[in-house]
């Protein structure tokens, strides 16, 4: 099982880097096939095979030489330690599935935030159609007082924070905070807003002094969210029982 978990999912990591490049194009993520975006070549099934392909042709499209970002098969790799990681702590089981679909909706949101500086309001769509499906998957009343008040919190505190700075917050970050509430429930939606910011400050703090980014540039919140999500998904019950025990 372990193996088919791997398998798939670097097959699903292809996917979302087809995500990753259309949906902030406007482009359809069905239509038309994969192709090389140099020569407009459509791909042969020996091309689209995860990182084996990249690293078989050197990088590049075997038709025209044109190099291939590292990107690809980075975020296949990335989607398969995320899905392992996944299934090693809840099995194949539907909260499995239901975390790997959120895991797989932000790894596509970080990606296009930082490379764009938005959120598509059709990502946010997509995360607030999907949570509903799983509410209704477990104890639906519960699940959808619990997910209401997330949501509330999630993206009226940002909202809040939007207001109180004057735009620092972007309306996707808002937006994005309401569904991962809506995902997460109010406790732990909590507990992501707080990690968010600690990540933000460390990481930009890093950003700038290793000269990366430097005082003027913006820098997009939403792999903030994303990581602090994934943290809690994997260590939030444990997190919030140590800080219980603790205080």
């Amino acid at each position: 099982m372990f193996y088919i978990i791997t398998f798939t999912s670097l097959l699903i990591g292809s996917f979302l880097n087809v995500c990753i490049y259309r949906i902030p194009r406007g482009k359809s993520i069905s239509y038309p096939p994969s192709h090389c975006p140099k020569c407009d070549t459509r791909l042969k099934p020996l091309d689209l095979i995860p990182v084996i392909s990249y690293i078989f042709y050197r990088g590049k499209c075997r038709y025209c030489g044109e190099k291939i970002s590292l990107q690809y098969p980075l975020i296949e790799i990335l989607t398969a330690i995320i899905y392992i990681l996944l299934f090693l702590k809840y099995g194949l089981t539907i909260t499995f599935i239901k975390y790997a679909t959120l895991s797989s909706l932000l790894l596509v949101i970080s990606v296009i935030d930082y490379q764009h500086k938005i959120i598509p309001d059709k990502l946010n769509i997509f995360g607030l159609i999907t949570g509903f499906i799983f509410i209704s998957l477990y104890n639906f009343k519960i699940g959808l007082i619990n997910g209401t008040i997330g949501l509330l919190i999630g993206g009226g505190l940002f909202l809040l924070i939007a207001v109180l700075t004057k735009g620092a917050m972007g309306g996707g970050d808002i937006k994005l905070m309401a569904v991962i509430g809506l995902w997460m429930g109010w406790k732990y939606i909590i507990l992501i807003s707080l990690l968010s910011f600690v990540f933000g400050a460390i990481i930009s703090l890093l950003l700038l002094l290793f000269k990366i980014k430097d005082r003027k540039d913006y820098i997009p919140f939403g792999p903030f969210i994303a990581l602090a999500t994934f943290v809690t998904i994997l260590y939030g019950s444990e997190i919030i029982q140590y800080y219980m025990i603790r205080y």
